[in-house]
């Protein structure tokens, strides 16, 4: 008796759609277009994505690259069924990391990997790649859909991004001269951004709302609406502020490990940055998921940027110019701290105040 069972098979019988990645890569064109700038102006759809660093301007450039996904933030828009800005956080995740260097983003790369490719969702998602991009200035030169059935669930997918950027040699951040009685500025979040989204989504299923449910801290907007709030992008503010002023000496973006995580990263190790806990007005977002989880202080300021997306260190001097070119490009900005003395062990952000959830 024959053994080989059905002949004929296609890769459409094992899961995967041909049709269906060609008819997203077509509805996504227009999108990707639209990023084009000085130094990429190819087209989607080659092996590879091109880049000419002569014509972005730069004469003797060093590169830094960064890479980041979006974490759970993506069960939320997944379960609630909204997937027009998570591509939005994964620039942002990628390109707010390039500016606290320095570096002017260039170009974009994403990943994206689902059960069952949607061409619609897809397209929604690489809509909100490209929303990004333009926001922050770099072009998307190619990506990767992948179509993996077994690996993810129906209605399942996963983003990664990366990102290139580039700065003149000898602009890189952090500069060499931070010193104590420097002052440490903090730029406001637009709300979680795209870290702790583990702990959120505990918190949500204790409450017992729903994603449609209205949000119990932003009036008019549904649960999963308001906490799939985009992560806010810095880097056309941040770069015009840098070569306008020359004064900025070191930023650090405040994402998972919030601030005694990251601030630490950009300073000399025999200096702190003292952060005072009153000057942060805390977005209600926060003080819901503490309340409602009941989540020490300590443990929202290590999972969450409790409202503060960015960190700027300045001379005092310059402390107002800066402040006046980043609130001219629309930031809101607060003195938040300054660099004092590290004692021999002791951590690199020390807290004064209360942080008021």
């Amino acid at each position: 008796m024959s053994q080989s069972g059905k002949n004929g098979l296609t890769y459409s019988d094992a899961g995967v759609d041909i049709d269906a990645g060609n008819l997203m890569v077509e509805k996504i064109k227009p999108a990707v277009r639209s990023t084009r700038r000085p130094g990429a102006d190819g087209e989607i759809g080659g092996f590879g994505g091109l880049f000419d660093l002569k014509a972005a301007g730069f004469t003797d450039p060093v590169l830094v690259a960064a890479n980041d996904g979006v974490g759970t933030k993506l069960k939320i828009a997944i379960d609630a069924d909204f997937h027009d800005t998570v591509g939005i956080d994964l620039v942002a995740m990628c390109v707010n990391d390039l500016v606290v260097q320095g570096a002017e983003p260039l170009f974009f790369l994403d990943y994206f990997a689902t059960g069952k490719l949607d061409p619609d969702q897809g397209a929604a998602i690489v809509n909100g790649i490209a929303a990004g991009c333009l926001e922050s200035g770099c072009a998307l030169i190619g990506g990767e859909t992948a179509e993996m059935p077994g690996m993810y669930s129906d209605g399942d997918y996963d983003l990664a991004g990366f990102a290139v950027g580039a700065a003149e040699r000898g602009k890189l951040l952090p500069a060499g001269d931070i010193a104590e009685g420097d002052l440490i500025l903090g730029l406001s979040s637009s709300g979680v951004h795209s870290n702790g989204f583990s702990l959120v989504r505990k918190i949500v299923s204790l409450s017992g709302l729903g994603w449609d449910a209205p949000a119990p801290f932003a009036e008019g907007k549904k649960l999963g609406e308001a906490l799939l709030t985009p992560t806010r992008i810095y880097v056309k503010p941040l770069l015009k502020a840098i070569r306008e002023t020359g004064a900025l000496k070191a930023l650090a973006h405040i994402t998972g490990g919030g601030f005694p995580e990251n601030i630490p990263r950009v300073l000399p190790k025999h200096l702190a940055a003292e952060i005072d806990l009153n000057s942060i007005e805390v977005p209600a977002v926060f003080s819901w998921l503490a309340k409602t989880g009941g989540v020490a202080a300590n443990e929202m300021l290590r999972t969450f940027n409790c409202g503060v997306g960015m960190i700027v260190v300045v001379s005092a001097e310059n402390a107002k110019t800066v402040t006046d070119a980043l609130t001219a490009q629309g930031e809101t900005v607060f003195p938040l701290g300054r660099m004092v003395t590290r004692e021999e062990g002791a951590h690199g952000t020390i807290y004064k105040g209360t942080l008021g959830l």
